[in-house]
C-alpha cells in the first residue's frame, strides 16, 4: 500500500513525551495536564486552554533509580514514569491528574510529588478516589472528587473556566478526533484492511499525547487519504487478531506482532481504541461534569472492576471484537506485575478458550518488548495454531456438507 503522508510525522512525535506540539501549545499559553488512567475522563482535562497529555515514556532505558524506590517486583510503566520525572522528563507540565486507581502507580505518583521532582510554584497533583462499582453514588462521589481536586486547582492555580459550557465545548471537540479514529478503525473490518494495525496504533496514540487541535487538520487529512487508499491485491497476514488487555504505548509491540504474520485488527488494551475514542453525548439538561463521569465509569474495561456485570461485560466485549472484526484469534497480554491484569489474564484467557471456544494466546511482557525473540517465536507459533484450526474448519465443513 502506498505510505500514508504524515505517518512518519506522527511517528517523530511519538519520540518524546515533550514533543514539537506540545511545545508549541505551552508558547501559545496553554496548560499541560499529565494522566495515566482512564479512571481520569481525558475529556475534562481540556477544558479552556488545558490540554491533556497522556503520560508515557518513550525510549525507555535503565530503571535502575525508580527500581530503588519502588522494587523490581512493580509495573515497568509506573516505573518507566518515575524514571522519566527523575530525568527531568515532565518538567513542562503543569499539572498531573492521578488516580488511586492502582498501588503501584500510586507509588509513582507519590514519589514525584514527595522528592518535587516537577518544578513550579503552581505545580499540582491530584489523587481522585474512583469507586468500585458504577452506581448513581458513585458517579457523584467521582464528579466531586474531580471538582475539589482538579478543576479546583486548576481555577485556584491558573484561572482556568471549569463551567458546565467549558465542558461541553470541549466534549465537541473531543468528538471530533474520535469521529475520524471510529471512520478509520471501521476500515479494520474490511477483509484485506486498508490500513495496517501498526498505522493504526500510531494514529491513535498519537490523539492522546498531543494538543488535539493541532493534529486535527492532519488526522482528518489522514482519514481522506485512507478514505482513497487502495489496499494491496494479496494480503499481507496470515491471520487476524484482537490484543486485549493492561496498558500498551509502544507500537513497536504491535509491529512485532503483525511481523510474525498477524493483523492487529481491534486494540481493546488500556488507551486504545476501545474504549477511549468514541463519541460523548450530553443531554440539554444534563449536569455535564456528571455525565462525563458517568459514560467513563459505565464505558471503562478496566479489570480493577470487580463486579460480576462488570466481569461478564468485559468477556463479552472482547467477544463481540472478535466477531465484528472477523478475528482469528485473541492475544491476551499484560505487563509485568500488573496487579488488576495478572489475575484478569489468567482467568479470562481460560475461559476464552474452554467455555467460549476462541483461539487464545496469553502473554506478559515487560514495558519496551519490540526486539523480544521470545515474544516473537511465542506469536508466530499462535499464528500457525490458528491457521491449524482454520484448516480443520473448513475439512470439517466440507465433511459435514
Amino acid at each position: 500500500m502506498k505510505d500514508l503522508k504524515h505517518l512518519f510525522y506522527f511517528e517523530n512525535l511519538l519520540q518524546e513525551a515533550n514533543n514539537e506540539l506540545v511545545q508549541q501549545a505551552k508558547k501559545e499559553g496553554k496548560l499541560a495536564i499529565g494522566y495515566t488512567c482512564f479512571h481520569m475522563p481525558e475529556v475534562l482535562l481540556n477544558v479552556d486552554n488545558c490540554f491533556s497529555l497522556r503520560m508515557r515514556a518513550p525510549r525507555t532505558g535503565s530503571l535502575e533509580i525508580a527500581t530503588y524506590y519502588m522494587s523490581n517486583y512493580t509495573c515497568e510503566y509506573c516505573r518507566a514514569l518515575l524514571e522519566r520525572a527523575v530525568e527531568g522528563g515532565y518538567n513542562f507540565l503543569d499539572g498531573i491528574a492521578a488516580v488511586d486507581a492502582c498501588a503501584q502507580m500510586n507509588r509513582s505518583m507519590e514519589n514525584i510529588l514527595v522528592q518535587k521532582l516537577i518544578p513550579g510554584d503552581k505545580f499540582f497533583m491530584s489523587h481522585v478516589d474512583v469507586p468500585y462499582k458504577v452506581t448513581e453514588h458513585g458517579v457523584e462521589h467521582q464528579a466531586e472528587q474531580i471538582r475539589t481536586k482538579v478543576f479546583k486547582k486548576l481555577e485556584e492555580n491558573y484561572g482556568v473556566d471549569t463551567s458546565d459550557d467549558a465542558i461541553r465545548k470541549a466534549v465537541e471537540e473531543h468528538n471530533k478526533i474520535c469521529r475520524i479514529i471510529t471512520e478509520i478503525g471501521e476500515y479494520r473490518k474490511e477483509e484485506n484492511p486498508r490500513i495496517t494495525g501498526y498505522e493504526f496504533h500510531i494514529l491513535n496514540l498519537v490523539t492522546y499525547v498531543c494538543p488535539k487541535y493541532l493534529i486535527l487538520d492532519r488526522l482528518q487529512e489522514t482519514l481522506e487519504e485512507i478514505r482513497n487508499r487502495e489496499p494491496d491485491e494479496k494480503k499481507n497476514y496470515r491471520a487476524r487478531v484482537v490484543i486485549a488487555g493492561s496498558e500498551i504505548d509502544d507500537p513497536d509491540f504491535t509491529k512485532l506482532v503483525e511481523e510474525a504474520g498477524a493483523l492487529v485488527v481491534a486494540d481493546r488494551f488500556c488507551f486504545g481504541s476501545f474504549p477511549g475514542r468514541q463519541e460523548i453525548h450530553i443531554g440539554e439538561e444534563e449536569d455535564a461534569l456528571k455525565a462525563v463521569c458517568r459514560r467513563y465509569m459505565e464505558d471503562s474495561q478496566c479489570a480493577r472492576y470487580m463486579s460480576h456485570e462488570k466481569i461478564q461485560a468485559r468477556r463479552d466485549f472482547v467477544r463481540k471484537l472478535y466477531e465484528d472484526y472477523h478475528a482469528d484469534g485473541i492475544i491476551y497480554e499484560q505487563l509485568k506485575f500488573c496487579d488488576y491484569w495478572g489475575y484478569e489474564r489468567a482467568l479470562v484467557s481460560h475461559i476464552m478458550q474452554e467455555e467460549y471456544e476462541l483461539p487464545v494466546l496469553s502473554v506478559d511482557r515487560p514495558y519496551r518488548v519490540g526486539s523480544s525473540g521470545q515474544m516473537r517465536t511465542r506469536i508466530q507459533a499462535f499464528v500457525e495454531r490458528m491457521e491449524i484450526k482454520k484448516i480443520q474448519n473448513q475439512r470439517g465443513g466440507a465433511l459435514h456438507g
